[in-house]
């Protein structure tokens, strides 16, 4: 049976579509420096930038901006409706479009939950990390028919690593609970490191409530998720789990494949999708372009997240919208973006 990540059985009233949004394209480079370094990005005309309280959790809006250098028009097709941000390394945020309020993630809450992991137990390129033991709750939940999960069985014994690709490929959401368990001793301590973690990379506008992001009252905005893709993509670990397009558990034969339908497409190297009723379809990307011709040219990682696409109908209508408007911002950025690089490069700073 087929399960849509986070699925919520309830009925959620549609939501109105958010107008189209002045873009502003920012030259100036984003600079997130050490702890507390939060993502600078010019909001659209008529953006709310109010807190909001989400789950008990008070969550401000957007940090103060500076103001835009030179607008570059790369003429990008931004989604009609929910929010948008893209950001390019050695470079910075180049745009955002859409109201950067909190809202709910889904899955996307995944990445943080793999980040708290892998910086509590880091692992080396050919290390699979310790193995841990399939308690019963993981198990018990993997038979749950309103969301996503993964076959796994009491007592069985799986390698960290394995266990974060069955959490970020298939977004196995008994698995992201078993590993806050494995990692915090309980769920909800690790839930406290998540927050710690997002305060201290500055994302002002994120709560969470959750390690899995079922829980509706998990939210940020798509400037946050871009600061933590940043942080993620950093990871090899990390980088390398969200590129594979499937993985397997012992003694099944039929692989658990990846969500994110985006890595089909040339270039496109991560990162996690998330789906809900609520949530609507969410995706944080990566794609690396070519920094300049001849055989030898470098690749450029280009991160973006695309945030309440067709929110309030169903997990599988929100989730294909999200992929196919990442995927039109994606090919966009493939095309136009490698031409403009030295000019966008020119006198930077780095956003690494």
């Amino acid at each position: 049976m087929t399960k849509h990540e986070n699925h919520d059985s309830g009925a959620v009233p549609g939501r109105r579509r958010a107008p189209r949004r002045r873009v502003l394209w920012l030259l100036a480079a984003v600079l997130v420096a050490g702890a507390g370094g939060g993502v600078a990005a010019t909001l659209p005309d008529g953006a709310e930038t109010g807190g909001a309280r989400k789950g008990g959790v008070r969550v401000e809006g957007p940090p103060t901006l500076p103001a835009p250098a030179p607008v570059v028009d790369l003429d990008l097709p931004w989604p009609e409706e929910g929010q948008s941000a893209v950001a390019v390394t050695k470079v910075g945020v180049l745009g955002v479009n859409g109201p950067q309020q909190p809202v709910p993630i889904a899955s996307v809450t995944k990445v943080m939950t793999a980040y708290v992991v892998l910086r509590d137990h880091p692992l080396r390129d050919g290390e699979d990390g310790p193995t841990i033991t399939v308690d019963a709750r993981a198990a018990a939940e993997s038979a749950s028919t309103s969301e996503s999960t993964a076959p796994v069985v009491e007592g069985q014994r799986l390698t960290q690593r394995k266990l974060l690709e069955v959490m970020l490929l298939p977004s196995a959401n008994n698995v992201a609970r078993l590993l806050a368990r494995w990692d915090a001793g309980s769920e909800e301590a690790f839930v406290k490191r998540m927050n710690a973690e997002a305060a201290r990379l500055g994302m002002t506008a994120t709560a969470y409530t959750g390690a899995s992001g079922i829980e509706p009252t998990t939210v940020s905005t798509a400037a946050d998720q871009l600061v933590l893709a940043r942080e993620a993509m950093k990871d090899p670990a990390l980088r390398a789990t969200v590129a594979l397009r499937s993985t397997t558990l012992p003694g099944r034969a039929v692989p658990l494949h990846n969500t994110n339908a985006l890595l089909d497409r040339p270039g496109v190297v991560g990162l996690k999708t998330g789906s809900s009723t609520p949530a609507g379809g969410n995706l944080m990307w990566a794609l690396e372009v070519p920094e300049g011709g001849g055989a030898g040219a470098g690749r450029r990682l280009v991160l973006g997240v695309v945030l309440g696409q067709r929110a309030g109908t169903t997990p599988a209508e929100g989730m294909r919208a999200a992929l196919e408007n990442s995927g039109r911002l994606v090919d966009a950025l493939r095309q136009k973006l490698p031409p403009v690089l030295p000019a966008l490069d020119g006198g930077r700073r780095e956003w690494a």
